[in-house]
């Protein structure tokens, strides 16, 4: 008796069965997912899961049957990712579908504890492979979210203002990496192209701490500005970094460099020949 190719004949009891599950589980995200888009996202795994599986090639998911059912069950686990579901509620959505199956063979083959506990364990095995790929391709989906969410915190926490005609001034929060260096440069660079200003003032109130390795990336970002035609001034440096700087022996005297950045700012001024003055009314 083939107990997968039965259940196509129990689909409604097995839906209603499985929906029962997820909706008892008390980690179920209503917030995230409305019941409906839920009942329609599991019908269409099962309808799937019913018309590829068969006790023939239960044991192997490489079989080209189970791609619709491998390609359904990504999708999910990705959009969940990025929806900002756990792994453990992806995996209980999954998972609740082998309950429900379990529960439906033992209400119509439970004479026949032979073929049932041989099509368990088979079942079992089946559910292993398919929660390996949920979780494989969830990690893919979350690994996204991080990479993307990376990549907009580096370009909130480097932008370029231009504080006056021909300044530019950026401010640098957080470690300075390879990667971040790079895009600090580049938005760096392109405002000196668009606005033709003749100072930067690189901001590093923000950086917790210089180090050799921080301080290249400040040098290779002055010498771009400088090959550019612009100056560059470098504010923000605290007591501590001094120290740091002089302990490494890393050499700043061909840079101008300010403790504030309103410092920086009246530097910038006076090699522009600018003179801001308080209003006598």
């Amino acid at each position: 008796m083939d107990l997968f190719k039965a259940l196509s004949k129990k689909r409604s009891r097995l839906l209603e069965l499985w929906m029962q599950y997820q909706l008892a589980d008390i980690s179920l995200r209503e917030d995230l997912m409305e019941n409906e888009e839920l009942r329609a996202q599991s019908e269409e795994l099962l309808d799937a899961f019913l018309k590829a599986v068969t006790d023939k090639n239960v044991e192997n998911v490489d079989d080209p049957t189970y791609e619709p059912i491998i390609e359904i069950l990504s999708g999910i686990s990705i959009s969940r990712a990025r929806q900002g579901y756990s792994p453990k509620e992806t995996g209980n959505y999954v998972f609740s579908l082998r309950d429900a199956i379990l529960q439906v063979w033992q209400a119509e083959f439970s004479n026949d504890l032979a073929v049932l506990f041989a099509a368990t364990l088979k079942l079992n095995k089946l559910f292993d492979n398919l929660g390996i790929i949920t979780f494989e391709t969830f990690i893919k989906g979350r690994e996204e979210v991080i990479l993307r969410q990376t990549d907009e915190i580096s370009e909130i926490s480097t932008p370029v203002i231009r504080v006056w005609d021909n300044i530019l001034a950026l401010p640098i929060i957080g470690t300075l990496d390879s990667s971040r260096t790079q895009i600090v440069m580049e938005n760096l660079l392109q405002q000196i192209v668009d606005t033709g200003s003749s100072i930067a003032i690189l901001d590093i109130s923000g950086v917790p701490a210089v180090d050799s390795l921080v301080a290249q990336h400040l040098l290779k970002t002055v010498a771009a500005t400088r090959l550019m035609g612009a100056e560059c001034i470098i504010s923000g440096i605290r007591p501590e970094i001094a120290q740091t700087v002089v302990h490494l022996g890393i050499d700043l005297s061909n840079i101008i460099t300010k403790a504030t950045l309103a410092s920086a700012l009246k530097q910038a001024y006076n090699m522009l020949q600018l003179e801001v003055r308080k209003v006598q009314k």
